[in-house]
């Protein structure tokens, strides 16, 4: 919901390392692929209920999400790695429940149900990317990116947020859940709601 205000004070600090690492030969792809392969110790760090690593882990795996872009922006965007931050980062959100259900097992229906949501989420998303691109429709509203973005509810800063209030408060872990889980399908029917209205009829379209 407010990730594009944040990205003029993350932008910034991200683009400056991204031009300290310009001689080096580390591209963004690698970048998304190793965050995305630390990110997957947070599974047993919170399933032996270590949760103060799972924190720093989950930090340090949104940093590589947003160093990566850093790096695409100043060596140019392609098509793979757009294709890979996006994949690598809703493994990575579910992975994050999963984790939380291995340790609460009693509490994994809440689990089940966020991961659910977070379906909606993402093929109300990337659904509606492929067929903006079938008619070269781009916005920037949220930069430049590998495919139409279309905002919502919830975004990378409030699931990043549920995920440090879950780790903090893990007790709460039912609560969250089912309050974010609940968000996330407001966010999903405001973009059907959207994506009707951007894909409505048009010359050779017989919705």
């Amino acid at each position: 919901m407010i990730d594009d205000r944040l990205r003029r004070y993350m932008d910034p600090p991200l683009d400056k390392v991204a031009w300290l690492l310009r001689e080096s030969k580390i591209t963004a792809s690698q970048v998304t692929v190793g965050g995305f392969l630390l990110g997957l110790t947070v599974i047993p760090a919170l399933a032996f209920q270590m949760y103060f690593l799972a924190i720093v882990i989950i930090v340090i795996n949104r940093i590589a999400d947003g160093l990566d872009g850093a790096i695409a922006r100043q060596r140019g965007i392609t098509d793979l790695g757009g294709y890979l931050d996006i994949v690598l980062d809703f493994i990575f959100y579910s992975a994050v429940i999963f984790g939380f259900c291995l340790a609460q097992p009693d509490q994994a229906i809440y689990g089940a149900f966020l991961i659910f949501s977070f379906i909606g989420t993402g093929t109300s998303f990337l659904t509606l990317s492929i067929f903006a691109a079938k008619r070269s429709m781009s916005t920037e509203l949220r930069g430049a990116k590998s495919i139409y973005y279309l905002g919502g509810l919830t975004e990378g800063f409030e699931t990043n947020v549920a995920f440090l209030v879950m780790c903090l408060f893990p007790a709460w872990f039912w609560l969250v859940a089912s309050i974010f889980g609940t968000l996330c399908w407001i966010t999903t029917l405001t973009r059907i709601i959207t994506s009707c209205k951007l894909l409505g009829p048009h010359p050779g379209n017989n919705a």
